[in-house]
């Protein structure tokens, strides 16, 4: 709606003909856009982890009894492996947790202004969580986390060993985020209610339903966009209840394909493709009638499924041999694609964001990126 007024107006004198004039009218359409959304207008609550990781040795594995690629979460015996990883090997630190790395994976899409994403958890009062909050600055997320002294914050350890990587997470404080504690607060609820784009993986139906219910409800009643995502087959089939309460509020919900096919067959969708998996979906109760239910469903290197009339997207095309690491593969989708609803762009061009993020990051170690995206 800018660009058709602008080109068909004198706009401050100067005539909108092509070349000079159309390039400084395209310049004012970049300026008035970036005025369009500014700080905490993204808005993310989940799973805080402080990454770690760190090149081992074979032996470091043995001692966990760890698989040298597998994912897994920390039991008794692996509580003493963080610390030592830190002590015995050269770490590198990341700010992670699939919510938080979806925003920062926006913020870093958008570039300015910084601050676009807002994101709520919870962590320990401890060096990791000092470590964590400095790391989320770094990439210019506003993080505003609830801390507690009971547990220790979360952290994910990745062992690196030639090409593999063995995952082990220990959630911890992540577990531990309390509505009337954080979310409650006047202060933190006034950055929930500057955002116009919420996003909550479904991992967080876990901890706090209440949270993200309260959340949910808000965007309905607003008008604003409420997106959830799928995150892991369990989800769907142990915590169903939780994520059929939500259900009614999301506007634009996200997962994989083995996301989906466990999805269909708990809601007793009695079909395995995913394109009617998808329409079943959007067809599902809503309470804001003024939005229809959009699904995005990715498949790996196979078209993404997405849109109002479940239309399907090609990724981007990748050399196997350029594939360096794809867990941090959906979670950087998502990322894209929120930088693309935050600025209001079309569906078609939020999936291509999407596409590029995740083409990005599983080209690189852990879920890190370049200083600068080559979007365009």
């Amino acid at each position: 709606s800018i660009w058709g007024f602008l080109t068909n107006t004198n706009y401050l004198g100067v005539k909108t003909t092509q070349g000079t004039s159309e390039f400084f009218i395209k310049k004012c359409v970049d300026v008035i856009i970036c005025f369009c959304f500014s700080a905490n207008s993204l808005f993310g609550m989940g799973n805080p982890l402080l990454d770690i990781s760190a090149v081992v040795d074979k032996d470091f594995l043995d001692k966990y009894s760890l698989k040298p690629n597998d994912q897994i979460l920390a039991e008794d015996k692996h509580k003493a492996l963080f610390d030592e990883l830190v002590k015995k090997f050269k770490v590198e630190y990341h700010a992670g947790g699939a919510t938080q790395n979806s925003i920062k994976i926006a913020q870093w899409m958008i570039q300015e202004p910084h601050n676009v994403g807002t994101f709520f958890g919870c962590i320990g009062k401890d060096k990791f969580g000092e470590i964590l909050k400095q790391k989320a600055k770094e990439t210019h997320v506003d993080a505003h986390y609830y801390e507690q002294d009971e547990e220790p914050t979360g952290t994910c350890a990745a062992c690196i060993t030639g090409d593999n990587r063995s995952l082990v997470a220990n959630l911890a404080a992540a577990n531990c985020y309390k509505k009337e504690k954080h979310l409650d607060l006047e202060e933190n609820w006034k950055l929930v209610e500057k955002a116009r784009v919420y996003y909550i993986a479904g991992f967080f139906l876990t901890v706090s339903v209440e949270s993200i219910l309260k959340v949910a409800k808000h965007a309905s009643e607003n008008n604003k966009l409420f997106c959830m995502n799928l995150s892991a087959p369990f989800i769907c089939q142990f915590f169903k209840d939780s994520l059929m309460q939500v259900m009614p509020y999301i506007d634009v919900l996200f997962g994989n394909e083995t996301e989906a096919t466990a999805f269909a067959k708990e809601q007793d969708f009695e079909t395995e493709d995913i394109q009617e998996i998808a329409k079943k979906a959007q067809a599902l109760p809503k309470v804001n009638k003024k939005r229809q239910r959009i699904v995005v469903f990715t498949q790996g290197k196979d078209d993404t499924v997405m849109g109002d009339k479940i239309e399907t997207f090609p990724v981007l095309k990748i050399d196997p041999k350029d594939i360096v690491d794809t867990n941090g593969a959906g979670d950087a989708f998502v990322g894209g694609f929120l930088s693309g609803l935050v600025q209001e762009k079309p569906l078609d061009q939020c999936v291509k964001a999407a596409h590029y993020s995740a083409n990005v990051i599983i080209r690189r170690a852990g879920c890190t990126f370049p200083e600068k995206p080559d979007f365009k």
